[in-house]
Parts: structure tokens; C-alpha cells; sequence
């Protein structure tokens, strides 16, 4: 039998401390089963997973490889040219009236009528399971986690690892006292990170929460779920964050269907809408919405403010870096709706918005 040298030893516990360390950095964020009654008892859940309310939208043939083709190879700019301007923290402020802070792709924080949601919280370097790889930030978040005002709620639209990522709940658990509020299922990987019962809400579409004068409604969406290998497990949600003088409609990621019109009909008008408007593609209809779509969502739902989110911080689709709100301010202007583009940490006042400042132009 031939001898084994050193340096295969030496590969060969390289390999296996590798495997054990991404082994150990992987699994818990794949996070937990989903197997309570209530998700068996949803009228959304059928035949072993949880579906969509309106039927799949025809797909051209041959587009999702096109898609990935123009993905891995197209001249398409996906990144920006220069660092993307940051706006830090500027101190207390009073939660009073209406405000919105966009973090960056679809992480948001909405105050109004002295209350604090945060929304899709995602501080990590990657959208992925692993720290070593999956899609990477394009600029870093531009406020601190820990240094975050008191939160009353912590809301999740689904479990996708864009808008659910286990190192930031673990933080958010530890520094915040608020409850976390999710589609059914979701609760299984809060639970496997650490978050006591105590502070999970999981709630259907049609389902709702108070946290003190401020109700959080479920609301449908047309997407899908999973971490892992297998889809549809836990529910996704788009939002309707109401407080006693103002309203805000959050899309999650979502196709383009007819359920704004009746989320419009019977929780609008909103003052302000938080619409998905990035990674879009030909062959995705009914998981993200292109910009012209995400506009005529606004409108369906009776829209006050248009703020376009899931865009600018990682490339997940084969589109240019600044395609979403060019087209976004574009079909805004011809159908007369009010749209900002605030810069990754910047605070809104709702009221007080006026011109758009294209800020993103100088980064093409």
C-alpha cells in the first residue's frame, strides 16, 4: 500500500475542517420545520404546500434560459461605478407623523403615529446561508443594527434569504424587545435561531395584529417560500401597517395580480406604498414585478407615495443596476404618481417629499 504524504494529510484536514465549518455555518440557517396545525389548517395550504391565489401567468418559451444566460454573460451594468452615496444615522428623532428609511433592498423602517416597524431586516454581507457564498452586498448598510431606535414590531414578508437572515434576528432578539410578526411557518426558523415564543406572531392573509395603536394586517402576495430543497413550506405575505392617522402598504416580493385592487379597496388609500420593483426577468411573473407593474400596483392599491424597494443593494437578476427606478420614475411620470428614490439611509418625511433627486444617475 502506497505511503500517504504529508501534504494529502494536511489537504485532507483542510477539506474536513472546511466541510465541518460550512456545515456549521449552513444548517441552523436553513432554520426550522414548519409542522404546527395552523399551517395544515390555512386554506392557502393544499396538497402539501402553501399556493398562490390567482393561476401561474403564461411564460415565454425559452425565456428562463435566456434569463440566465444574459445573467452570467450579458453586457448589462449590475453594479454600480462608484460607491453608492450613504446616509448614517442623524441622531433621536420623534416617530411622530410619517417617515420611511430605506436600508437598502428591501430592509425598511416606517414610523408613524410615534410607532417603529422595521421590515425585511437584512444586514448581512451575502443574501445566502453561507458567509463565503451567494450574492454580495453592493454597499454596506448604512446604519448600525445595534444602534437602531426602539422597534415596536419587526415585520417579515417571507423566508427567503433576502428578507429573512439569521445573523440580523439573532441581533435584533438580543438588542430589541419586539415582537416579530411573519406568514405562517415562519415562526419554525425564529424558533430554531433562539426567539422565544412569547415574541412570534404568525398570521395568515386576512389575519391581523395590534401593538398598541398600531395594527399589522396579512395580506396576499403572489410568490413562493423555502430555504432549502423544498418550496412552499411557509407562507409569504405582502403588508398593511396602519396606525390611527396613517396607513402603509408593503408589497413583499410579489408578481403583479389582482389582489391589490381588493387590498386597495378594503385597506386603502395608503399614504405611502413600499413596492418591489427589482430583480425582475421575462420568465418570473409571478415571483418579482418589473417597474412599469410595481407602478400600476401603487395605483391598484390606492397609493399615496411611491418608494421603490428590492433594488440597488445585490444583483439577483439579469437587468442593469439602475434599470428599476429609471423605468420606475419614467411610468410614475406618465400615470401622475408621486415617487422618491431616497438614498440607502435616509429618512423620509412623508408629507414633506417633493422632487425626486436622481441621485443613482451619477453611479451608471
Amino acid at each position: 500500500m502506497a505511503k500517504v504524504g504529508p501534504a494529502v494529510l494536511a489537504g485532507v484536514s483542510v477539506l474536513v475542517t472546511g466541510t465541518a465549518l460550512a456545515a456549521r455555518d449552513v444548517l441552523p440557517a436553513l432554520g426550522g420545520r414548519p409542522e404546527d396545525e395552523a399551517v395544515l389548517r390555512s386554506p392557502q395550504f393544499r396538497d402539501g404546500a402553501f399556493r398562490n391565489s390567482s393561476p401561474p401567468r403564461w411564460v415565454p418559451r425559452g425565456s428562463a434560459k435566456a434569463a440566465a444566460r444574459e445573467f452570467l454573460v450579458g453586457a448589462a451594468r449590475r453594479r454600480p461605478k462608484a460607491p453608492v452615496p450613504l446616509v448614517g444615522p442623524a441622531g433621536p428623532s420623534p416617530a411622530d407623523g410619517l417617515h420611511v428609511t430605506w436600508f437598502g433592498h428591501a430592509s425598511s423602517l416606517v414610523e408613524l403615529d410615534g410607532a417603529r416597524v422595521l421590515i425585511d431586516p437584512v444586514w448581512s454581507d451575502r443574501a445566502s446561508p453561507s458567509r463565503r457564498i451567494g450574492p454580495r452586498r453592493l454597499h454596506p448598510p448604512p446604519h448600525p443594527l445595534e444602534e437602531l431606535p426602539r422597534l415596536d414590531a419587526v415585520v417579515i414578508s417571507h423566508d427567503h434569504y433576502d428578507h429573512l437572515d439569521m445573523p440580523t434576528v439573532r441581533t435584533l432578539a438580543r438588542t430589541q424587545g419586539a415582537p416579530f410578526v411573519v406568514p405562517l411557518g415562519v415562526g419554525a426558523h425564529l424558533r430554531r435561531w433562539g426567539v422565544p415564543d412569547s415574541r412570534i406572531v404568525e398570521l395568515d392573509w386576512g389575519d391581523e395584529t395590534r401593538v398598541g395603536d398600531l395594527r399589522l394586517v396579512a395580506t396576499p402576495a403572489q410568490h413562493f417560500s423555502g430555504r432549502a430543497f423544498k418550496r412552499n413550506n411557509t407562507l409569504w405575505a405582502s403588508w398593511v401597517v396602519a396606525g390611527p392617522r396613517h396607513r402603509v402598504f408593503y408589497s413583499g416580493d410579489t408578481g403583479y395580480f389582482d389582489g391589490f385592487a381588493r387590498i386597495g379597496a378594503e385597506h386603502g388609500p395608503f399614504d405611502a406604498t413600499l413596492v418591489q420593483l427589482g430583480a425582475y426577468a421575462i420568465s418570473w411573473p409571478d415571483i418579482h414585478m418589473t417597474p412599469e407593474e410595481a407602478v400600476a400596483a401603487h395605483v391598484d392599491v390606492r397609493g399615496g407615495l411611491l418608494v421603490p424597494v428590492h433594488w440597488a443593494t445585490f444583483s439577483l437578476a439579469p437587468h442593469g443596476w439602475t434599470d428599476p427606478v429609471d423605468r420606475a420614475r419614467r411610468e410614475a411620470e406618465t400615470r401622475g404618481v408621486r415617487i422618491a428614490v431616497p438614498r440607502p439611509g435616509e429618512r423620509l418625511t412623508v408629507a414633506e417629499v417633493s422632487e425626486v433627486d436622481a441621485w443613482w444617475e451619477r453611479l451608471r
